[in-house]
């Protein structure tokens, strides 16, 4: 290898093998304050609909459509953002994500109509599936190899925290006697405090090392950001102001052999996990109304956080601090497979004609969140972030993610419709299914990742191309004595 090779090798080394340090916890912020609000943006509509549906006379139809038209939004967000993020570069489009965030929930909070509130879902959703690509792929760029799945699987856990606060600040504002076709309006214009909180914070963030190195061939932006994340104050001498090398691939190599393949397990998984959680999850009052008929809607709202609280959140967390040990393979199967059998004794047992106690009802359900955040909703999270290279990450991810809130939409649009229809059994047995091909899908097409270098996962060594820099040296580099 000549000396930009040597060069392009020892920048990304330190990278990979710096320990943790306060910038990857300061970009874990920053990213992760975008997935609370994620999360409470997405399921707070449940509440809104609940509370609206006897104020403006929903239709099922209106309902259907309220629910999931940020998904739709989502999914096209995830498929722009991604690719611009490739073109113009991570820094480029960080933060507008989170502006689209916080101008739709506003806009969302003064609708006054259903049409109007759903121009402001789909707004709103273009931000939620933006965010999705953009901050997983720069805190991978960012990460070391050693802990690399958990920085990402922090990220995505204070999604578990948004998860809890929707239902406790909707429980807060109803007991305190806030008329509904108020309350609304405050839930859902409290989304956009937490968004504008780090618009200045992911404004002002570095194009990551891999980014600046492996697709514009840029040494100093590169340097730069290795010096912030390590506190190093290494510097290299060279005539040319975007000396080393490159390796960019060509768009169309992800329709080649293996990211082909990998394309096939990252899209297929998230999009079956999405249909799979967020059908449930977003129609959760439909959920308790055919087991609990006579609970209030605030009884019915207490009983969703305590299953978020106890059974959901803390598992973000216990799977973030195990995807660089047991892997993320090993995590996303086990999920899939626990999802699978949860969903089918609920079916099961609505079949046989015996009706489930409420109590027994929580616990299998409760036990479905389990494998859902132990598993597939953080690993289709983290994958497309490390599999794909640099210059087409945001491609794969983008792609992915979409193909997550694609099914997450069919999900959500179909569960009123499946449940009036086939009841909870069948609806529960077609989410069983679901989880299995998931499973298998999983198992046939997705590397393992953890414990390895982004640009040894990713393959991206065979796109390097030397661009005939010269005379490039590193001082203040350990490797350089």
């Amino acid at each position: 290898m000549n000396e930009s090779g040597d060069l392009r090798s020892e920048l990304l080394h330190d990278v990979d093998e710096v320990g943790l340090v306060k910038h990857h916890f300061r970009t874990m912020f920053t990213a992760g304050m975008g997935f609370f609000t994620d999360a409470y943006d997405l399921f707070i509509i449940g509440v809104t609909i609940a509370l609206l549906a006897p104020i403006w006379h929903l239709t099922p139809v209106d309902i259907a459509w309220l629910g999931s038209t940020s998904l739709i939004g989502a999914a096209m967000g995830a498929y722009v953002f991604g690719r611009i993020s490739d073109i113009f570069g991570r820094k480029a489009v960080y933060g507008l994500e989170v502006i689209i965030l916080t101008i739709a929930a506003i806009g969302s909070a003064f609708s006054q109509d259903i049409m109007q509130l759903i121009i402001w879902r789909f707004i709103l959703g273009i931000g939620i599936g933006g965010d999705y690509p953009i901050s997983a792929i720069i805190m991978s760029e960012y990460s070391n190899r050693k802990d690399r799945g958990k920085l990402i699987g922090m990220v995505f856990s204070l999604q578990g925290i948004g998860l809890i606060a929707g239902p406790i600040v909707a429980i807060l504002i109803l007991m305190l006697g806030v008329p509904h076709d108020i309350a609304w309006r405050i839930l859902l214009g409290l989304g956009a405090i937490p968004a504008a909180s780090v618009i200045y914070l992911r404004r002002k963030i570095k194009e990551t090392p891999h980014y600046s190195l492996s697709v514009k061939g840029n040494v100093d932006g590169t340097v730069a950001a290795i010096n912030d994340i390590t506190g190093s104050n290494i510097k290299v001498k060279h005539d040319n102001q975007q000396a080393g090398v490159k390796a960019k691939a060509k768009w169309t190599d992800i329709l080649k052999y293996p990211y082909n393949v990998r394309l096939l397990g990252t899209m297929g998984s998230w999009f079956l996990l999405d249909w799979a959680f967020y059908g449930n999850s977003i129609s959760w009052p439909l959920v308790m109304k055919s087991f609990l008929p006579h609970a209030t809607f605030i009884q019915g709202l207490a009983l969703a956080t305590i299953v978020f609280i106890v059974f959901a959140a803390p598992f973000y967390w216990i799977a973030s601090f195990n995807l660089d040990t047991l892997g993320r393979k090993f995590i996303q199967t086990f999920g899939f497979i626990g999802m699978g059998l949860s969903y089918l004794i609920i079916s099961l047992v609505g079949f046989s004609g015996y009706t489930l106690a409420p109590l027994a009802f929580m616990l299998i359900f409760g036990l479905s969140y389990v494998f859902v955040e132990f598993g597939p909703n953080m690993t289709t999270f983290i994958y497309p972030a490390e599999v794909y290279p640099t210059s087409i990450r945001g491609l794969g991810d983008g792609l992915s993610a979409g193909a997550g809130k694609t099914g997450a939409f069919i999900g959500t649009f179909l569960f009123p419709l499946l449940i009036t229809t086939i009841k909870i059994q069948g609806t529960f047995l077609v989410l069983a299914i679901i989880s299995v091909i998931g499973a298998i899908l999983t198992l046939v097409t997705l590397p393992e990742t953890k414990n390895v270098s982004l640009a040894t996962v990713s393959e991206e060594n065979q796109f390097v191309k030397d661009d005939g820099s010269e005379s490039l040296q590193m001082e203040g580099h350990p490797a350089i004595k």
